[in-house]
């Protein structure tokens, strides 16, 4: 973390280190672990005084300061899972946001709490956190399923909508941090409510479902996380349009194919940026479910000579 990410309290900290080395050992050991957090935090700071010397320490800190991995973040390799407490007085969810959008597929996990030690706090959910990005959760991901031949599926579109102008307005590296966020947000959500990712298609996703159910709830939580997104980064916001279908696709070689499919995708060109429009297969399937749709009335897509009828989905809490 370089000076310009650090917090008042942090830079308060780095004046401190030519004091009294208790002093600045237990104002260290608060500060990370929690001011509320008292005895676990005094023998923090007691461990940080028998381990190493002040001179070392300020040596140390003085050394790393100014490090800053930034550049090598886009090559990381390995599956990684960034948790951060929401709550954390001395460092912004911001910045764990920024981490996670720089490392290619890296799941973000914003936890409750203001201790910056997983140990301390609530340790549960820590675990079942860590755990669920293990694969030993099973419980809390549902399993995306294979498609049957002739199975009825639920076919999703993602795309996002002026790409092309979001790369020139904020260049190149920028933008694709953006776009990386986005895809880290759609593959989440798929996962979380058992879709199957069928292929990437540039700034968009198709993906299928067994559900109509499964497949307006991810859609839902795909908008909601964006908007959460925009909220955070008003200067980076996304817009991204979703289209829904219904029917028997085609199974092929890790692909659907079929008319089904080309509908879904006319249906997401279809829509405007931060809705969600579903064909009236969609609707009846989830009849009675508690989702919100709005009539779009008949809409003449391009390639089918018969209108289609179109729904929008309600997906935002009301105020």
């Amino acid at each position: 973390m370089t000076h310009d990410a650090a917090s008042p309290q942090l830079r308060a900290l780095a004046q401190m280190r030519d004091t009294d080395w208790h002093v600045y050992s237990e104002a260290v050991a608060h500060t990370l672990l929690g001011w509320s957090e008292g005895e676990p935090a005094h023998r923090y700071a007691a461990l940080m005084r028998e381990s190493i010397a002040h001179e070392t320490m300020k040596a140390a800190l003085g050394a790393t300061a100014e490090f800053d991995a930034t550049a090598f973040l886009p090559q990381v390799k390995a599956p990684t899972l960034v948790l951060h407490r929401r709550q954390l007085s001395w460092l912004s969810a911001d910045i764990a946001r920024g981490l996670a959008s720089r490392i290619p597929d890296a799941r973000l996990a914003l936890l409750e709490g203001e201790s910056g030690a997983i140990f301390l706090g609530d340790t549960g959910a820590v675990l079942r956190t860590v755990g669920e990005f293990l694969g030993e959760g099973e419980e809390f991901t549902l399993e995306a399923e294979a498609p049957a031949v002739g199975a009825l599926r639920t076919i999703l579109f993602s795309d996002v909508e002026g790409s092309t102008a979001l790369t020139q307005r904020l260049g190149d590296v920028k933008a694709r941090e953006v776009l990386r966020a986005y895809e880290r947000i759609v593959r989440e959500a798929l996962r979380s409510h058992g879709g199957s990712e069928v292929k990437a298609l540039g700034d968009g996703f198709m993906a299928s479902f067994p559900s109509a159910t499964r497949a307006l709830e991810c859609a839902i939580a795909v908008q909601r996380a964006i908007a959460a997104h925009n909220e955070q980064q008003p200067d980076a916001a996304l817009r991204v349009r979703i289209g829904l279908n219904a029917g028997e696709p085609i199974a092929e070689r890790e692909d659907l194919f079929g008319m089904v499919v080309n509908m879904a995708a006319r249906i997401a060109a279809k829509a405007d940026g931060g809705e969600i429009l579903v064909a009236n297969v969609v609707r009846e399937l989830a009849a009675g479910k508690s989702f919100l749709f709005s009539d779009r009335g008949d809409v003449v897509l391009q390639g089918f000579e018969d209108p289609v009828r179109l729904y929008e989905v309600r997906w935002r809490e009301p105020a």
